[in-house]
């Protein structure tokens, strides 16, 4: 029975911690589901050679029966026929088979009970190989659909916070660079309104005396006004 208790070992093992040991799931997977198969064919040829054995011994019980019962036929012609002689060999032949049957009778009862015993199995077992070969399918998906969700995690813990502080340095620095503008262009802004103020303060002198000497010229200032202007 060594046989059935791996097979049994086989089919009790936890597909997970084997998923998890395993480089390769589907692999291992699709391994599984092939080391079951041949279990199962192993264990089909245990079962018919069982079944063999079984039928053998039936044969041979039969046979025995079936000479038990031409001896006592035998047995029976002889005294007939006055012949005690044959008669008692005759009866020594029956008692040979009846012990042969006595013999017999409980090994075929052992090989017919191992048999059902052994078809039972067999047929639990093809039950579970149908089952896995049907969820094979589906928990090679998820496999696949498991790879999938961590490459997309990795991909993501790729870029990691050293790479996200870097990001945001970088930023910080743009920004620093965009103040440091900001405030060039005020600074830029307040030189050259006061040179403008100073240039309109210039003009304006230059104008007011350019205007006074018109006036003098034009004999349109009076003395007080050239007094004043001289005082000026």
């Amino acid at each position: 029975m060594g046989m059935f208790s791996r097979i049994s070992d086989i089919f009790k093992s936890n597909v997970n911690d084997a998923l998890d040991k395993a480089e390769d799931p589907e692999k291992m997977l699709k391994q599984m589901v092939l080391e079951m198969e041949e279990s199962v064919n192993k264990t089909t040829l245990a079962v018919a050679n069982a079944i063999a054995n079984e039928k053998s011994l039936e044969r041979k019980i039969a046979k025995e029966r079936a000479s038990f019962a031409e001896w006592q036929n035998k047995a029976m012609q002889a005294l007939s026929a006055g012949r005690e002689d044959l008669a008692k060999a005759a009866l020594e032949k029956k008692a040979t088979a009846e012990r042969n049957v006595a013999d017999l009778q409980p090994i075929y009862e052992q090989a017919a009970a191992t048999s059902v015993k052994m078809r039972e199995q067999l047929d639990q077992l093809k039950r579970k190989l149908d089952e896995a070969r049907s969820r094979q399918s589906t928990l090679i998906a998820r496999s696949q659909a498991a790879k999938a969700q961590k490459q997309i995690a990795q991909s993501f813990s790729g870029v990691g916070s050293d790479a996200f502080s870097k990001f945001d340095k970088y930023e910080g620095k743009i920004e620093k660079l965009e103040s440091e503008a900001v405030a060039f262009e005020q600074l830029a802004g307040e030189n050259t309104d006061l040179d403008h103020q100073f240039k309109q303060l210039g003009s304006t002198a230059q104008v007011e005396a350019e205007l006074l000497a018109m006036k003098k010229q034009m004999g349109l200032l009076g003395d007080g006004a050239s007094n004043e202007g001289e005082t000026k």
